[in-house]
Order: structure tokens, then C-alpha cells, then sequence
């Protein structure tokens, strides 16, 4: 992967652990500098993890931090953190947009305050940071924002039994389609998504513990994938809904198992696939 991100200034929702500290971890390692957008100011003991300790990862990996306390569900507050992160590092070149909320129940089961939740976070969260961004992110010579969300598929088997989900995760989806036509040439606007489970603690929650832990990849090859994006020249690069293992493809990568939590366990194919891409992935027990 020859792109380089030292300089570059990304903002990255959801950064205080998994995906999105990985993805940050990765670009600190060219010399980045990484706002960590994120309402993890205190340990919780089942979502290990705070945006300082995510600052002190990424400082520990080649790169400036700024740990920010920030729910997305609020305007004043993304908005007070974009403008600081400016002030600090003179711009904001990136958008990750991780930041995310799940709950796979069916719709006589579920609260609707667990909709709301997920629709404030998802959907909503996912269109005002890239509103909000936008003026800063037309200021720099390859702006990009990408978007932690799957391909769009029409299948009724991915709304049926976990409704309400899907619909936060497709808006978010939804963004990433709306906007790459609308800034065309402009700002790269893309979606990425793994064909994999990955090792969070938000899986090892919803899926069996350790046991699913190990039928998953790691973050990294999220992260790597990220990087080798958000490195593409943004006029060529927009509109995609890329899966990791096709990224890192065309980035040469042919050893997968590299990422793998148990290279001999099989990994289970993540959640709004309808085939595994790389060979040893099973099908979920998803949808």
C-alpha cells in the first residue's frame, strides 16, 4: 500500500475502540492526526475502552491525537467538535463515519426508544457529521468521507426479523449513495464493509462470547482496507460500497488468514452478504 495519510487529518466517529480505533491506529502510523469523536470518557465494564485511552494508542502508534467527548445524536456538539479539531490541526481532510448502534430485535420486541436510538445514531449521525464536515472538508486536496455500512440489497430477508436495524443501517447506506452524486468531483464519499465478522466486543455480545470471537477477523482488516481508500485520489475514488477483502485484493493482499482471530477456525460471513468472497468463510447464522 504505497498511499501515505502523514499530515492528514481525520475525524472519526465511534473511535474509542474496535473498528473505528483501529482505522485511527492505522492512519497514526503514517504520521496522522486523529480526532477521536466519542461518548467513552469513562471504563464501562462490558465496552472496554475510552477516547483516552484510544488518544494514548494513537500517540503510541506515530500519530497526534484529540480525544473529544461527543454524542452525534446532538448538532451543537458535532459541530463544537469539528471546529475544535480545525483549530488544532488546521483542517479536517477525513470523515469516518463508524459510529454505530445495534439491536437485531424484531418489532414486536423491540422498544421504541431502541428505534430511536439507532436511527439518531445511524441514519441521522451518519448525514450531520458529513453536513457539518463538508465546509472543512472542500478546504483540503483530497477530502474523503467514508462510511461504515453495507451494500444496499433489497432482499426482504435482511428486514425480517431485525426491521428497525436494518433500516438505521441502510440510512446509513442511503448517505454514501445521495452524497458521492451530489459532491461528485468534489468529495470522495464511499461505504465500506467487511465480508467477515470482526472481532468487537459489540459481536462477542450479540453472538456467544469468546466462541463467536473466534470466527471472526480482526479490526485490522477493516483498517487496512480503510487506509488504502482514503489514500485513492478522491475525484476517481466515490460512490462504492467496497468490502474489505476486495479492497486489499487490489492492494496485492492474498493472505487472509493474517487477520484471522483463530487461523483454524472458519470465519463466519458477516451480516447483509449473500456469499463469502474468500475461501473458508461459512455462511452466519445472520438473516
Amino acid at each position: 500500500m504505497a498511499g501515505s495519510l502523514a499530515g492528514k487529518t481525520l475525524f472519526i466517529t465511534g473511535a474509542s475502540r474496535g473498528i473505528g480505533l483501529a482505522i485511527a491506529e492505522r492512519a497514526a502510523r503514517d504520521g496522522a492526526n486523529v480526532a477521536i469523536i466519542a461518548k467513552s470518557v469513562a471504563e464501562h465494564p462490558k465496552l472496554p475502552g475510552t477516547i483516552y485511552t484510544a488518544a494514548a494508542a494513537i500517540e503510541k502508534a506515530g500519530g497526534r491525537a484529540l480525544a473529544l467527548p461527543c454524542d452525534i445524536r446532538f448538532d451543537a456538539q458535532v459541530e463544537e467538535a469539528l471546529d475544535k479539531t480545525a483549530a488544532i490541526f488546521g483542517g479536517v481532510d477525513i470523515l469516518v463515519n463508524n459510529a454505530s448502534a445495534i439491536d437485531l430485535r424484531s418489532v414486536e420486541s423491540i422498544e421504541m426508544k431502541r428505534f430511536d436510538l439507532m436511527h439518531h445514531v445511524n441514519a441521522r449521525g451518519t448525514f450531520l457529521c458529513a453536513k457539518l464536515a463538508l465546509p472543512y472538508l472542500k478546504k483540503s486536496a483530497n477530502p474523503h468521507i467514508l462510511t461504515l455500512s453495507p451494500p444496499l440489497d433489497m432482499n426482504p430477508r435482511w428486514f425480517a426479523p431485525n426491521l428497525a436495524y436494518t433500516m438505521a443501517k441502510y440510512g446509513m447506506s442511503l448517505v454514501t449513495l445521495g452524497l458521492a452524486h451530489e459532491l461528485a468531483g468534489k468529495v470522495a464519499v464511499n461505504s465500506l464493509w467487511p465480508e467477515t465478522a470482526i472481532a468487537t466486543t459489540a459481536v462477542a455480545n450479540l453472538l456467544g462470547g469468546e466462541a463467536a470471537l473466534r470466527r471472526a477477523r480482526k479490526p485490522q482488516i477493516v483498517a487496512d482496507a480503510a487506509h488504502a481508500i482514503l489514500t485513492r485520489d478522491a475525484c476517481a475514488c466515490t460512490g462504492n460500497f467496497f468490502i474489505d477483502v476486495n479492497v486489499l485484493t487490489q492492494e496485492g493482499v492474498t493472505d487472509f488468514s493474517l487477520y484471522a482471530v483463530d487461523p483454524t477456525m472458519p470465519a463466519i460471513l458477516d451480516f447483509f452478504l449473500d456469499a463469502p468472497i474468500t475461501a473458508g468463510v461459512q455462511k452466519s447464522p445472520f438473516g
